[in-house]
């Protein structure tokens, strides 16, 4: 039976086949009731027709059968189950009605199916579509019956249907393709026959194998209506369709295509040789005769860039010429190849002579025509290189000629740097055109090997003379150049070094003077206690070091910038009025850091006197000493005040302060302080002095007394 017979009842969707299993392996059968009146014939004609889709192995399994009575009156479906006994008794290993939640309750104690288990030959029981996963697992079961199980019967019946298809029609074509393979195998001495048009397969093979090919691809997919996971999957895998029967047809339908292909290629090959031969002898005719003289005149290689390139497009000519036979060369051989391939014995010999003849005289030809262009590429290359080192030169050579008159050190290296460019531009210039001389005289010197015409030693003495001549010309005057860069290379690069030594004298200049301005505006502080005042006495002696460093390189570059200008017989630039600014600096700085220094100098007397009267000793002797100290204190105090309000004065009148004037209160306020600390621990220690005194004086009157 086919689904095309009853196409119209099979979309009903009376009964189906999800895919899914029981517990024992076996395939579960849907029959979905409806509320409308079911026909039981169609209802019988659509499970023969689904229970012949199986194999017998996946049949001896048996079938669950589940009636899904929710929507359907009580009396058919008692109907349908015991249709189950005359359709599919044997089958049937278990039958799972369906039923509403409220009602049938009187009905079935007419009629219990398990008291007919006997007679039915099957087991039927009643559950409610959430109890039927104690039957089936949920993954079995569809989504009408609380299930994952997807399915889609439209799809499923489409497939069917192209299956079917391919089934009829593989048949059909199986058995036209084997008469005319057949026939032609009867008739294989006459080779002359024409192929009969009535041996035409009715079906095209390839469509019928590109359907074959992708109805088992699914197949063994094991999906037919999506992606894995995406959307339903039918039942259509090597149990329910016999997959083994769709690859046995393929098989066959391959086997018997290929030889139909075959007899089909047989058929065409006698007229294709006798084309060929015809062909072959015209290519060789032309190409050995016409073609060998066109090239047997072309030798030179030209003396310029415009003579190669005249004689480039003369070779073009000739190989445009050449190519419209080389195609039908190309042509020619992919259809011998093809006879090859495909040809009887007798066929063979004279094919591959016929080949390899036209083979020889094509790759003969092709070699002479590359190597003609590669001697001209190389020619055109080297022409073309010699023009361009010709002007490299030339314009070195002004480049040379011309004065130097840079305004500054930057100009004089740019210039520096842009003649250094151009000569080793010119070098690896000079390099490239030895190498190309090189390849071409190894090309010229190699023409002999397939030269026809005696002359052709004559010819190549005269190019390789001309290119020797080019290669010595450019050597000599790019050795005349570079004697010349040598000499302005000298005296540009003293000039670069006066100009740098300028540069730097005067960035010391300015070096100095930020360490000045340094000096006046940061260097401020006196410290808070001897300990302070000792440290920063030894950055400033480190930061004088730095300054006079600074000073000495000055005054080293302006005397080199003095013998450069002998040497270049020249002026000096800025180097004249250079070494008064840093004369003058170095004279601010040094006034600014001597006072600096004693100022240090008094503030560490300062904090060490100070420091001595607020830690000294009780006894009278250390208060001997601790007077006398205060009064140090106060001295060195007062004159350190005095000289914080004193300005630095240069060697040429000005004046400059020391910091803000919020610096030095700070300042003050500080060493005011701890004169005032010094007073206090004066006046206790007057006052624990006269305390001291009556005291003494009652221990010695007090033996006396008693």
């Amino acid at each position: 039976m086919e689904a095309t017979t009853i196409l119209p009842i099979l979309k009903k969707k009376l009964a189906f086949l999800s895919g899914g299993k029981d517990r024992r392996s076996g395939l579960i059968l849907t029959i979905p009731l409806c509320s409308d009146q079911t026909s039981m014939e169609e209802l019988s004609s659509t499970l023969d027709y689904l229970l012949s889709i199986p194999s017998e192995k996946c049949k001896a399994r048996g079938f669950t059968v589940i009636v899904d009575g929710r929507k359907s009156q009580w009396n058919i479906v008692k109907t349908v189950v015991l249709m189950l006994q005359n359709v599919i008794p044997a089958e049937v290993s278990l039958v799972c009605v369906v039923k509403p939640d409220e009602f049938w309750d009187k009905k079935v104690t007419h009629f219990c199916f398990w008291k007919e288990k006997d007679r039915l030959g099957f087991e039927v029981i009643l559950v409610s579509a959430n109890k039927l996963t104690r039957y089936i697992e949920p993954c079995q079961l569809t989504e009408e019956f609380g299930g994952s199980l997807l399915y889609d019967h439209m799809d499923w019946l489409n497939k069917r249907l192209v299956f079917e298809k391919f089934t009829k029609e593989s048949t059909s074509l199986l058995d036209e393709l084997a008469i005319i393979n057949e026939t032609e195998a009867g008739g294989q001495s006459d080779k002359d026959r024409p192929l009969d048009g009535n041996f035409l397969p009715s079906f095209d093979p390839e469509t019928v194998l590109q359907t074959g090919h992708e109805l088992l691809s699914e197949l063994q997919q094991r999906r037919f209506n999506g992606s894995e996971g995406g959307t339903a999957w039918s039942p259509m895998d090597d149990e329910l369709l016999a997959q083994p029967q769709v690859m046995k047809l393929l098989d066959s339908l391959r086997e018997q295509y290929t030889k139909y292909q075959e007899v089909c290629r047989q058929r065409s090959k006698r007229t294709q040789l006798e084309e060929i031969q015809t062909k072959v002898m015209q290519v060789v005719n032309w190409l050995e005769g016409p073609g060998t003289e066109q090239l047997r005149t072309q030798w030179g290689i030209g003396d310029s860039t415009r003579a190669s390139q005249a004689l480039q497009q003369k070779h073009e000519e000739i190989e445009s010429q050449h190519s419209e036979w080389f195609a039908v060369y190309v042509e020619l051989n992919q259809q011998m190849a093809a006879l090859l391939s495909a040809g009887d014995e007798d066929d063979l010999a004279e094919l591959k002579s016929l080949q390899q003849q036209l083979s020889d005289v094509c790759y003969r030809q092709a070699s002479q025509l590359e190597f003609r262009q590669n001697v001209l590429q190389c020619a055109h290359d080297f022409h073309g290189t010699a023009q361009d080192l010709s002007q490299q030169l030339d314009g070195l050579l002004g480049m040379l000629c011309a004065d130097v008159a840079p305004t500054d050190g930057a100009a004089v290296q740019q210039t520096l740097k842009h003649l250094e460019e151009k000569l080793k531009s010119v070098d690896g210039a000079l390099q490239g055109l030895r190498e190309k001389g090189q390849v071409l005289l190894e090309q010229i010197s190699n023409q002999t090997s397939w030269s026809y015409g005696k002359d052709v030693m004559i010819k190549n003495k005269e190019n390789i003379d001309h290119i020797q001549s080019v290669m010595e010309d450019m050597q000599l005057r790019k050795q005349r150049c570079e004697d010349m860069v040598d000499v302005r290379r000298l005296k540009m690069l003293q000039m670069v070094q006066l100009f740098k030594c300028e540069e730097d004298a005067t960035q010391a200049v300015e070096w100095l003077g930020e360490l000045l301005d340094a000096l006046l505006k940061t260097h401020v502080r006196l410290g808070d206690d001897a300990q302070e005042t000792k440290i920063l006495l030894e950055k400033h002696k480190k930061f004088v070091d730095v300054a006079q460093s600074t000073y000495d390189y000055g005054r080293q570059l302006l005397q080199a910038t003095v013998v450069l200008c002998q040497s270049l017989r020249c002026t000096t630039r800025s180097s004249g009025d250079t070494l008064p600014r840093l004369n003058r600096v170095w004279k601010q700085f040094s006034v600014t850091s001597e006072e600096r220094l004693q100022r240090l100098e008094m503030a560490s007397s300062f904090h060490t006197t100070a420091e001595k009267v607020l830690t000294g000793g009780q006894d009278r002797s250390d208060a001997a000493v601790d007077l006398e100290a205060y009064k140090e204190v106060e001295a060195v105090g007062k004159a350190l005040l005095d000289r914080l309000t004193v300005p630095v004065v240069f060697p040429d009148g000005s004046e400059q302060y020391f910091g803000s004037p919020s610096d030095m209160a700070s300042s003050a306020e500080h060493i005011r302080d701890r004169m005032k600390l010094a007073e206090v621990r004066r006046l206790q220690q007057e006052e624990a002095e006269a305390d001291e005194q009556p005291a003494e004086e009652e221990l010695d009157t007090a033996p006396r007394g008693s």
